[in-house]
């Protein structure tokens, strides 16, 4: 889809958060467990570099920074979650290693938190499924939200959902988010370009934001 045209106020750092999604070493460096599984990651690094930039023009804004990342346990395991992964002929075992609390792989790959921005931990795609994130952003004025990081069929869209669903209006710049392989990607942004975010690009949101500290 086309991205839309952004309107300034739309994106405005007053009431605009930058949710950073998933981007930890599992999902996107080869060493993490995605990438030992021989999971093609070329679609990763690119969207890292994005998101990077982002990161830093929201600094600049003075637009917050959230980072959410997947943090499991043993005892957070959902065991439907490892039924329909044995189900599906997968080795739940080693799909439920993913983002070990404690452990190299649940940190943060590419952009990184700095010092007074909230990092939230998740235990379930959304990033609002159990993170109390939706009344985090209401306190603090927020409305609108730019959503990036990994997967973008996956962590994206249920995060994308939800936050629809709690009224929050969504923004998805296309080329900070991957997923693993380029046909589920397009897929995926065309879903939620129709239905609950609206498509941009990180150049546009550059901009928008770049604008407001011309003096």
């Amino acid at each position: 889809m086309t991205p839309v045209q952004l309107e300034p106020d739309w994106i405005a750092p007053g009431r605009t958060a930058l949710l950073i999604v998933d981007m930890q070493v599992d999902f996107a460096a080869p060493e993490g467990v995605i990438g030992c599984m021989g999971v093609d990651l070329s679609t990763v690094g690119p969207a890292l570099a994005c998101a990077e930039r982002l990161a830093e023009a929201a600094r600049a804004a003075a637009v917050p920074l959230i980072f959410v990342g997947l943090s499991t346990t043993p005892g957070t395991d959902s065991p439907m979650w490892r039924e329909r992964m044995a189900r599906r002929g997968g080795d739940p075992d080693v799909e439920s290693d993913l983002c070990r609390a404690g452990r190299v792989g649940s940190d943060f790959y590419g952009p990184k938190p700095v010092a007074g921005e909230l990092v939230l931990e998740k235990i379930r795609y959304s990033a609002f499924a159990g993170t109390g994130l939706g009344d985090r952003l209401r306190a603090r004025g927020i409305d609108t939200l730019i959503l990036c990081g990994l997967t973008t069929e996956c962590c994206i869209d249920c995060t994308a959902r939800d936050a629809f669903h709690q009224d929050f209006h969504v923004f998805v710049p296309a080329d900070a988010c991957a997923a693993y392989e380029a046909d589920v990607h397009e897929a995926a942004l065309k879903v939620m370009g129709l239905n609950f975010a609206i498509l941009t690009d990180v150049d546009a949101v550059v901009d928008v934001w770049g604008r407001g500290l011309q003096p």
